[in-house]
């Protein structure tokens, strides 16, 4: 991009509707790819298939799998109540499908555009560089949040199929009734989504990082299994607590009776401060990148 457009650009009055017009068409352009389809596709498909093997594992009337208070644990509850299929299946996809979801279009976010050579024209628009930045970031958020309750719907439902409803079980062993558990869920869904935060601005720095749009996939999702395999290495826990991932199966506290916060807390306050770091580089390197496609 030339100095005269990006002077020109400057100089031009931005309004708000403008920038609502900007994040719907970001918004529209993210969720019509067959590729976002696809991977929201997967997702829906994940507490299909929990909820399929669990009725098939229990048909005979023996309990399934898992014990304990939280994460994955909350499978042993299905046949009781299809509500903990929520849980269930948030918990399985939280460690690795949810998170890749989000590097993938976290990662195509800049560099794609780059990549197919729309970056350019995007910046000729009265948006600046901070602005487009962050109206890409806010996109991959909200499809952090999409995602999140694609999952838990897809689960509810399946839930519902298959398994009996009503008043649940607490971690702490107390009873809630049908209504309270669903808002628990949701809460739960938004604190799932909430994890995923620091992915999105890691996902974005690394997009703006090169002009290949698989290339800032593949390294934002690299990344992240790295990650996840650091967080199980006992020798290093020390660092753990600073990973992204290691406060992300908290979510269950939110079944507990009070609700336990001191992980929950820990986890928003870490996502937060990836946020600020990894958007704070990927603004820096943005606004002084030489656009040339």
């Amino acid at each position: 991009m030339s100095q005269a457009d990006t002077a020109k650009a400057a100089v031009r009055p931005v309004s708000p509707l403008w920038t609502f017009g900007l994040l719907r068409s970001e918004l529209t352009t993210t969720f019509r790819r067959w590729r976002t389809l696809a991977l929201l596709a997967v997702l829906a498909g994940v507490p299909v298939l929990v909820g399929i093997a669990v009725k098939i594992e229990t048909g005979d009337g023996s309990s399934p799998g898992g014990g304990g208070g939280g994460g994955p644990a909350f499978i042993s509850q299905i046949t009781n109540n299809g509500l903990f299929l929520v849980f269930t299946a948030l918990a399985a996809t939280l460690p690795f499908f949810l998170p890749m979801a989000i590097g993938v279009v976290a990662g195509d976010a800049i560099a794609g555009e780059s990549n197919a050579g729309t970056l350019r024209y995007l910046l000729v628009a009265p948006a600046g560089r901070s602005r487009l930045l962050l109206t890409k970031y806010a996109t991959v958020v909200i499809f952090c949040l999409v995602a999140t309750l694609v999952v838990a719907v897809s689960a509810l439902t399946v839930g519902a199929l298959l398994f009996p409803l009503g008043d649940l079980t607490t971690i702490s062993g107390t009873r809630i009734s049908f209504a309270e558990g669903l808002g628990r869920a949701l809460l739960i869904a938004v604190a799932v989504a909430a994890s995923l935060i620091g992915v999105a601005a890691l996902g974005l720095f690394v997009s703006t990082l090169t002009g290949s749009g698989i290339a800032a996939m593949a390294t934002t999702v690299g990344l992240l299994i790295t990650v996840q395999i650091l967080d199980q290495i006992p020798q290093l826990h020390a660092l753990q607590p600073y990973f992204f991932s290691h406060y992300w199966l908290s979510f269950a506290d939110l079944m507990r009776e009070p609700v336990y916060w001191d992980d929950l807390t820990k986890n928003l306050g870490l996502q937060a401060l990836y946020a600020a770091v990894f958007g704070s580089a990927a603004w820096a390197r943005f606004t002084t990148k030489d656009i040339t496609a």
